[in-house]
């Protein structure tokens, strides 16, 4: 297993620009801070139409890409979420406050940051197909990753529960189970505990609620998220997967355990689809769709 000797920081600027809003990104699965054709490529954009050009922190979680690739399969993603609320924290360009933007598990990864470290403040909270009710299937491996994947599912299959599966393999950290649904609030590492599936915790829902938006992105034609509704806080219902439980019809929403319903109320929810699959978005729909949310 993967010993983490350090953690450090992927960014664009060294210096923030007044009068533009500083940008945090948390990559997806199989993905680093700066591959020059994912997120590099998502920076150069920002960068094209956003002026001032914008601060931008692009989380790396190990002392190099490598490492960064693989803890997103095998370190711990409570582990994750501390040390990169260390990272914000002494990160001064970000004190006055900050807008991320999360791909695919990196999505849930920032919203676990939004629950647990409010400080420095984070602005929008942009999800961009991530699984915020967990996955159910493993079915593609992306990029070049097939040899960790099959290692990923070889886990998954001898026990997803078990504790050290749960402990250092970060796809079963978001994994529910509509057919162990006790065992899965039970046991869960991480899932369960930002979803307030286990012990209610008052300040993820009073820290939730200091975002200005929660953009949620869902891909309709996704082949790599089961179910794709996930991505909009919907989920099997308990024992059966021919049926979906929308948000609204969540105990989640109903008994605002996030304050999700207030946001709604609110129109601070804004759920964005994509006819696309997994990731697999145009330069024009980013531009139209999520930069402008990232404007003062």
């Amino acid at each position: 297993m993967l010993l983490v000797v350090g953690i450090i920081i992927c960014f664009t600027h060294i210096f923030a620009t007044i009068g533009s809003s500083p940008i945090v990104l948390w990559h997806g699965m199989g993905d680093s801070c700066c591959d020059p054709y994912s997120l590099g490529s998502i920076i150069k954009l920002i960068e094209r139409q956003l002026t001032p050009t914008p601060y931008i922190h692009s989380l790396r979680i190990g002392s190099n890409i490598e490492e960064d690739q693989l803890n997103g399969f095998f370190m711990n993603v409570n582990h994750q979420i501390d040390y990169a609320c260390q990272l914000l924290n002494a990160d001064k360009n970000l004190s006055k406050g900050y807008h991320a933007i999360g791909f695919s598990q990196g999505g849930q990864f920032l919203r676990a940051i939004a629950q647990r470290c409010p400080n420095p403040p984070m602005l929008n909270l942009i999800s961009i197909g991530g699984q915020h009710q967990g996955v159910f299937g493993f079915p593609r491996c992306p990029g070049d990753n097939i040899t960790i994947c099959n290692y990923v599912r070889e886990l998954l299959r001898i026990g997803v529960y078990e504790s050290f599966v749960q402990d250092h393999l970060v796809q079963a950290e978001y994994w529910q189970d509509p057919h162990q649904e006790a065992t899965y609030r039970k046991v869960s590492v991480f899932l369960a505990d930002i979803n307030q599936e286990r012990i209610f915790n008052e300040q993820y829902k009073t820290n939730l609620l200091k975002i200005g938006n929660l953009v949620l992105v869902k891909f309709l034609r996704d082949t790599m998220v089961y179910p794709n509704e996930s991505e909009h806080f919907g989920f099997y219902a308990e024992n059966n997967t021919s049926k979906i439980i929308p948000l609204r019809e969540s105990s989640l929403y109903i008994n605002d355990l996030l304050g999700l319903k207030i946001m709604d109320q609110q129109s601070r929810i804004k759920f964005l689809e994509s006819d696309t699959n997994h990731l697999e978005f145009t330069d024009q729909w980013f531009i139209d769709n999520i930069i402008p949310f990232l404007k003062d």
